[in-house]
């Protein structure tokens, strides 16, 4: 268990500047004492409505929990310090029913202990490519966690772990301005390649993970996702029953407009793929309301038309908690085409998943708000998602990724992975002929 020391703080921004002074070798010393395992503030905030970083999930205290209080469009100006641009549009756009209940905040966010030896190590021998298009050094492992810049941040939310392999029925959704909901039903598999616990760095090839989505229409999709996409794109196939072929995807990266433009290609999993695009600022840390231990949208759902609403998913279902949060700014480089112009994300310091991400088109107008309701799975353990919600200020619709099937098991994470040999264009071939 991590050993917590009084440490005395007047400022709950922690500047970066201050990091940058920071030597590895006294990051390596501080892991797991004056920092958490991946970097984080052990301690409490001032008035302990964050608490200590203990090293253990306390899902029990979090099943009793009761809401403290909610945020509402008419007491918004209240906590404002302490909500994103993205929570504070949402508010305006549905002063009537958007809400978020405020619960104890429980910092639940525990790893295994071959992770937090391998970001110790990984201190040492860390660092980013030219451009940080990718990065060397580190395997299994959360490479920067004490961050000097936001590439390095980012690359922490890119390979943040989540399993080494996975099984997860899943349903998503496209619900129009007026709550009328279309729905795709999936299957996805995925290949944890660089958290594989008897790999290594050297037999990567490139390959962070596989994923395979088999969808009820008979069609499927095949991705290896590389990690320096600079120097060798995102390999893409997919398999259409009417045409019973394999093809090559062309584009599936950046802007590639996914799920009727109401998401890009690198909105997936709130940022994924090639960084360079964008200059990435580290602004610093700060105290957010962001959606945690949802563990309710993990249980037996009711029916969908009571989860998916209108303008926003139903807030009964929800919970959010106070977290501290690196904020990430990235603005689009000059000469570099992008639909938006900046995007903004709000990386949780325990776990380094985004938990908000907010998008503004070429004008410099909030356009999207991306949300990843954050669960805690402790048999695994981590944090990770539960839904992924994607909302469209301007046209009032909003897409959501990642609902449990009522009829079927949820996702697993204790499936004997059917490794490699799976996830390849002729097993993709195979597959569709079923």
């Amino acid at each position: 268990m991590l050993k917590i020391k009084k440490i005395i703080t007047g400022c709950l921004l922690l500047s970066v500047s201050s990091l940058a002074s920071v030597s590895w070798a006294e990051v390596d010393s501080r892991l797991g004492d004056s920092l958490t395992p991946l970097g984080a503030e052990p301690f409490a905030n001032s008035d302990k409505s964050i608490p200590a970083w203990s090293g253990q999930s306390d899902m029990a205290a979090v099943k009793q929990d009761k809401p403290l209080f909610t945020i509402t469009a008419a007491n918004m100006e209240q906590y404002k310090d302490k909500l994103t641009e993205g929570q504070i549009a949402l508010f305006k756009r549905y002063p009537e029913t958007f809400k978020m209940p405020v619960y104890p905040s429980r910092r639940t966010a525990v790893y295994p202990q071959r992770i937090y030896d391998n970001t110790k190590k990984a201190t040492a021998t860390a660092e980013l490519l030219a451009d940080g298009k990718g990065f060397k050094g580190a395997y299994d492992a959360y490479p920067f966690p004490v961050p000097e810049n936001g590439l390095e941040a980012l690359w922490n939310h890119i390979v943040r772990y989540r399993g080494e392999y996975i099984e997860r029925p899943t349903i998503e959704a496209v619900v129009e301005r007026d709550g009328f909901a279309d729905y795709g039903v999936s299957t996805d598999k995925v290949l944890f390649n660089y958290n594989q616990p008897d790999g290594s760095e050297a037999e990567l090839d490139n390959i962070l993970f596989y994923y395979l989505s088999l969808n009820d229409d008979g069609s499927a999709a095949l991705v290896h996702e590389t990690q320096d996409q600079v120097s060798e794109p995102r390999l893409a196939w997919g398999y259409l029953p009417g045409l019973r072929r394999v093809r090559r995807a062309p584009v599936l990266s950046y802007d590639t407009p996914i799920i009727a433009g109401l998401r890009t290609a690198d909105d997936t999993d709130m940022y994924n793929g090639a960084p360079d695009f964008y200059n990435w600022e580290l602004k610093g840390k700060k105290e957010v309301f962001i959606p945690y231990n949802n563990q309710r949208l993990l249980e037996n759902a009711p029916d969908y038309e009571e989860l998916l609403t209108a303008g926003h998913i139903n807030p009964e279902y929800t919970r959010y908690e106070l977290h501290r949060v690196w904020v990430v700014d990235g603005k689009l480089k000059d000469g570099a085409r992008h639909i938006y112009g900046q995007r903004t994300l709000y990386l949780d310091e325990d776990s380094w998943g985004a938990a908000v991400v907010d998008q503004y088109d070429n004008r410099g107008q909030l356009w999207k708000v991306s949300i990843a309701y954050l669960a805690n799975y402790a048999a695994v353990p981590t944090t990770w998602t539960t839904w992924d919600v994607f909302h469209d200020l301007s046209s009032g619709r909003y897409h959501v990724q990642g609902i449990a099937q009522q009829e079927s098991k949820k996702i697993a994470f204790d499936v004997d992975s059917p490794g490699k040999k799976q996830f390849t264009p002729a097993s993709l071939r195979r597959m569709g002929r079923r």
